[in-house]
């Protein structure tokens, strides 16, 4: 346990129920914060889709809407990174569900 607690700080590095109580806390903090850092991607995704669909008149949903009814298979990370780097690749997704 008292491997964990390497780096941290006053006792929380060498006294065992102190560094324990604390690599505890760590674990769920980082079991937590993996689960909200695919929350936090996902919103900028769609931030983004949001963002290059406007640019072609049509809203996030409508878009997704359209993506979804014309069989398209590209997933929200996809998407996002074509409205961002590729503004023509994504111009063409558009064109093609509109």
């Amino acid at each position: 346990m008292l491997k964990h607690a390497k780096g941290y700080f006053g006792r929380r590095k060498n006294v065992w129920t102190v560094a324990k109580n604390a690599i505890e806390k760590g674990w769920v903090y980082a079991y937590r914060d993996r689960k909200n850092k695919k929350r936090s991607f996902r919103a900028l995704w769609i931030q983004r889709i949001n963002a290059g669909a406007r640019l072609h008149g049509m809203s996030y949903s409508q878009f997704m809407g359209a993506l979804h009814k014309a069989e398209v298979g590209m997933n929200r990370k996809v998407l996002a990174d074509l409205a961002m780097n590729h503004p023509a690749a994504f111009e063409a997704v558009v064109n093609k569900v509109k």
